[in-house]
């Protein structure tokens, strides 16, 4: 008897956005996004300057989150990047739980 698994992919197709871009979809200012970028938050894929940042959707979703992050608990920019990575990590232990628990039953 043979066990067989399932794995899930998903594809995403990957649009990169431009500053204007994702300012428009955060509804929120370049200096907003700027403030992020210098501070690690988020990283443009390519370009140099500002005018020619791309960003990928993953940015704009860690973008979102830390708007919200700002707006709801006050977190500042120093801390932004910290608390991401451990929602990030989270996220991903959680998946990795998921994925144990679906696969190997009574571990």
């Amino acid at each position: 008897m043979t066990n067989k698994r399932s794995f899930k992919a998903v594809i995403v197709d990957e649009q990169s956005l431009s500053l204007p871009d994702i300012c428009r979809a955060l509804g929120s200012s370049a200096e907003t996004v700027i403030g992020m970028v210098e501070y690690g938050i988020v990283e443009p894929i390519r370009g140099h300057d500002e005018q020619d940042w791309e960003f990928s959707a993953q940015a704009l979703k860690r973008t979102r989150i830390a708007m919200r992050l700002q707006r709801d608990l006050q977190v500042s920019l120093e801390g932004l990047g910290l608390a991401l990575n451990l929602l990030e990590e989270v996220q991903q232990l959680r998946r990795r739980v998921q994925f144990f628990e679906e696969n190997y039953p009574g571990l």
